[in-house]
């Protein structure tokens, strides 16, 4: 079985919500992919809740036309807008999370990875500290010592309705995520990012430095942000359809 694309639905004010649709797809027997752009705008987990200044500064920045939503699945916060491109594989897994979680980012690793260097891009995973959203499975840019994240990934899991479920009881929806920055300036977004982290008091901080855009370690500054966003996009139809789940 390989993977259906969805188009995201245009009247969807909150694209998270949109994205978790595709578990019902899932669900039903289908393995669902959908590539989607937010405009500007932040997703933190519900774990920011609760700081007691994260109410007051999302109020703010969305009045600022920035607005916040919150995701299901953990990690740290993560910038949103043009020249971020998203992925989202939903699918089903017989077995439970903890045994296959791994798998299931690793696959996203070797899908984002393989169209990236089709476009003459190297990657790997590792965790880049100082980098928002840092995590074991980001995809990095340069030598290991002194690589820069250009992808980071997350997985929300759900357990399968009764009618779709396993005999034993262990067949599970999973719902992995991989945020790309495309031609996204780097300095910005961190910017932004650190500007909230401020504003709700949460005391972290982040490094430009530590991030890479795809145009830039193309070497394409003075390339077209949208031309190259459509040869991402059919890099990363193309892997999708040429790298089935381990899981």
């Amino acid at each position: 079985m390989t993977f259906a694309f969805i188009e995201p639905h245009p009247s969807e004010d909150d694209p998270l919500q949109a994205e978790l649709a595709l578990l019902d797809l899932a669900a039903q027997g289908s393995q669902a992919a959908q590539l989607w752009e937010a405009p500007v705008s932040l997703v933190v987990p519900r774990s920011y809740l609760r700081y007691e200044r994260f109410e007051a500064a999302r109020d703010r920045f969305a009045r600022r036309g920035c607005p916040v939503w919150l995701r299901m699945s953990g990690g740290g916060l993560v910038p949103q807008g043009p020249g971020i491109l998203n992925l989202s594989l939903a699918y089903s897994v017989d077995g439970p999370p903890g045994a296959l979680s791994e798998a299931v980012y690793l696959h996203l690793c070797e899908v984002v990875g393989r169209a990236l260097r089709t476009l003459g891009v190297e990657t790997h995973w590792q965790a880049v500290n100082g980098s928002f959203c840092d995590g074991r499975f980001n995809l990095a840019w340069g030598p290991p010592g002194q690589a820069r994240k250009i992808a980071g990934t997350a997985q929300y899991w759900r357990r399968a309705p009764a009618a779709a479920q396993a005999p034993d009881g262990q067949r599970h929806l999973v719902l992995a995520h991989a945020v790309l920055l495309v031609s996204a300036d780097p300095v910005s977004i961190t910017q932004r990012a650190n500007d909230f982290e401020a504003e709700a008091g949460t005391g972290r901080h982040y490094d430009a430095d530590k991030v890479v855009s795809v145009q830039q370690a193309m070497g394409a500054a003075d390339e077209d942000g949208a031309g190259l966003m459509e040869q991402v996009l059919g890099a990363l139809r193309a892997s999708v359809a040429v790298t089935p789940p381990h899981a």
